[in-house]
C-alpha cells in the first residue's frame, strides 16, 4: 500500500478518536475555557481565542511527537 495512504487513514482514524474523546471529555476536562483563554462578547457578537488552550497544546503535541522520534 502507498504510504501516503497508510498515513492519510491513520490520520484519519487519530482524528475520529480524538473528536469521540473530545465530545466525551469535553464535560470532565475544561479544554477550550481555561484561565488565559480571550473572550470578548458584546450584543450580538462573541470573539473568543484560546491562547492558554494552544499552548497547552502545543507542548503536549510537542512531547508526544518527540516521544515517537526518539522510539523510531
Amino acid at each position: 500500500m502507498n504510504p501516503v495512504a497508510k498515513l492519510l487513514i491513520v490520520a484519519g482514524v487519530v482524528l475520529i478518536v480524538v473528536g469521540l474523546l473530545w465530545q466525551v471529555g469535553g464535560k470532565f476536562i475544561a479544554l477550550g475555557r481555561l484561565p488565559g483563554d480571550i473572550v470578548v462578547e458584546k450584543e450580538n457578537f462573541r470573539f473568543y481565542f484560546p491562547i492558554t488552550t494552544s499552548i497547552l497544546l502545543s507542548i503536549l503535541l510537542t512531547l508526544i511527537f518527540s516521544l515517537f522520534r526518539l522510539f523510531r
